[in-house]
């Protein structure tokens, strides 16, 4: 039975560093993407390369039904998926509480709460052993802005990340007798196009290392989590953040 997993958001930065380490692993790949289809077949192109096979599929993981649509054609053109990478994510843009207007709160929690619930749910129903499937493991990526709040910048997207801890917590506890491992990984200051210009530059010299990490260092601690090796693990946060 092959491993395949499904990565949300997985077009550029961390989840597409994932996918990648995916394919170079063994897996098939569903790369699930929101609007760069450029990227997202690019990434499939390289996972296909290493000899795996690989589908790009374009779904909004802020929508229910685009989440329904997502998994459906992964059951028909890749198969039933033995793991998932929670990974999608908007930081919603930056600005103080006192700022902060309905549309932002919506759309952050839409996609990097409700999204994270909902691609939970199907991965579940597609798992289970209770329900006749093979079972596999989930990974939530969530954030070190959990723990720091990133007051002053977005303290809304470090509070859609501290549910994401609250849900790898409970997921985990839910899916122990179902043959589903469910662990978190909280990244820290990472090399992507998340953070506004100049912003790495200012930060890495106060980091314990001194440097931003790279997606491909996140993807290494997912694959860890995805595999047998994290056999015992479950309902785990492990920060990959230089010390921060």
């Amino acid at each position: 039975m092959p491993n395949i997993l499904m990565v949300t958001g997985a077009s550029r930065g961390i989840g597409a560093a994932v996918a990648r380490a995916a394919g170079a692993a063994g897996y098939d790949v569903c790369v699930n993407y929101y609007s760069n289809e450029a990227l997202a077949r690019a990434v499939v192109a390289d996972i296909e390369k290493a000899g795996q096979r690989a589908i790009a599929v374009q779904a909004d993981t802020g929508s229910e039904a685009g989440i329904e649509r997502l998994f459906e054609t992964c059951d028909r053109e890749l198969g039933t998926v033995t793991g998932l990478v929670n990974n999608a994510g908007v930081v919603g843009g930056q600005c103080l509480i006192e700022e902060v207007t309905g549309d932002i709160l919506e759309r952050c929690f839409a996609v990097n709460i409700s999204g994270y619930f909902l691609c939970a749910r199907e991965a579940i129903h597609r798992m289970s052993t209770r329900r006749g499937g093979a079972g596999g493991a989930i990974v939530n990526i969530s954030s070190v802005a959990a723990r720091l709040a990133n007051p002053f910048l977005w303290v809304h997207y470090g509070a859609s990340k501290g549910a994401v801890d609250t849900l790898t917590t409970g997921l985990a506890m839910e899916c122990a007798d179902l043959g589903i491992r469910v662990n978190g990984v909280r990244p820290g200051i990472i090399d992507t196009d998340i953070h506004p210009e100049g912003r790495l530059e200012e930060i890495a010299p106060s980091l314990p290392l001194k440097r931003a990490g790279s997606p491909e260092e996140v993807a290494a601690a997912v694959l860890y989590l995805l595999s047998d090796k994290a056999s015992y693990s479950t309902g785990a946060s492990l920060d990959v953040s230089g010390g921060r």
